[in-house]
């Protein structure tokens, strides 16, 4: 996950003609492929300001009309690019929705996944948005406002028989700088060599759309990422990929603010004003993530 995107640290995934044309040419340039195959268009939700949740917008920012918003992309079907190069996905959606509840415009700044927080301290983004999974060591740097829950799913090649528990020896793709890359399998192929069998091969990408067209590629024997990110790319593999087991250890996703600051408030009460009016769960399900949205928001809501 992006730390859980997975410490999450939940790739474009392209349409089916886009995936055999980088198979067939080994592609796997993150701005070559990012912005193909986007075929879902932006959740149509209508959504009004709401006086007494924008009132709680520190007033820099509320006079300012716009929320600074540092997102890193690709990681489908979360936050990515479609053809035109915009950014779009579920996180964008949401995003939006909560921005018009605040009456304020997001403003989305491209950024490295790992320099968001650092970021956020430092006021360059008034919050972070890209599939950050709300932990206890991350809450001692910046407050969270939980908006999901995910969980780790692996994905393999059909009939490939990857068990998750026992990959040992395996090659396994994973974005860098992700709960996968720094936490999950660190410390199942350690599991590994304490029981005197070969490492876990962990095999890192730049991006996400890297690590799944690996896959696809039969360069790596499997792959690790949040869950609505492997249901997203096994759903548009053309039967290609499925899963490797289930989903485990589920953890919130949350939008990183300075500690301290009144803005998460503001922004845990629009993503509730979003749960209770039913627009939140229309956005999930426009993107095929009904199965993790949450009934409560919360300031800091790390499980560990």
């Amino acid at each position: 996950m992006r730390f859980l995107r997975s410490s999450r640290p939940v790739g474009v995934l392209i349409a089916l003609l886009s995936i055999l044309v980088l198979a067939l040419a080994g592609c796997s340039n993150n701005e070559e492929s990012e912005g193909l195959g986007a075929d879902i268009s932006p959740t149509s939700v209508e959504v009004e300001p709401v006086a007494e949740i924008a009132d709680l917008v520190p007033a820099p920012i509320r006079e300012s009309g716009q929320l600074i918003v540092g997102v890193n992309v690709p990681y489908a079907p979360n936050e990515f690019k479609d053809a035109n190069g915009d950014i779009i996905g579920f996180d964008v959606d949401l995003m939006n929705a909560v921005g018009s509840v605040l009456g304020l415009t997001p403003q989305y700044r491209e950024a490295q996944f790992d320099t968001i927080i650092p970021s956020v301290q430092a006021g360059t983004y008034n919050v972070g948005m890209s599939s950050f999974t709300d932990t206890k060591e991350r809450e001692a740097q910046v407050d969270f406002v939980t908006y999901y829950s995910a969980g780790v799913q692996w994905a393999q090649q059909v009939g490939a028989g990857i068990d998750p528990n026992n990959a040992c020896g395996k090659r396994v793709a994973v974005q860098s700088t992700t709960y996968e890359d720094t936490d999950e399998i660190p410390a199942k192929s350690q599991a590994c060599t304490d029981a005197g069998q070969p490492a876990i091969e962990k095999v890192r990408y730049d991006s996400q759309d890297e690590a799944t067209n690996a896959l696809m590629l039969g360069r790596v024997d499997a792959m690790s990422a949040d869950s609505p990110v492997t249901s997203y790319a096994i759903e548009r593999s053309n039967g290609q990929l499925e899963p490797a087991g289930g989903v485990f250890d589920s953890a919130p996703y949350g939008y990183p603010v300075q500690k301290g600051s009144q803005l998460a408030q503001a922004l845990q009460q629009a993503v509730q004003y979003l749960i209770d009016n039913g627009q939140y769960q229309a956005i999930a399900e426009h993107w095929g993530l009904g199965a993790g949205t949450i009934p409560t928001s919360v300031i800091n809501g790390a499980v560990s």
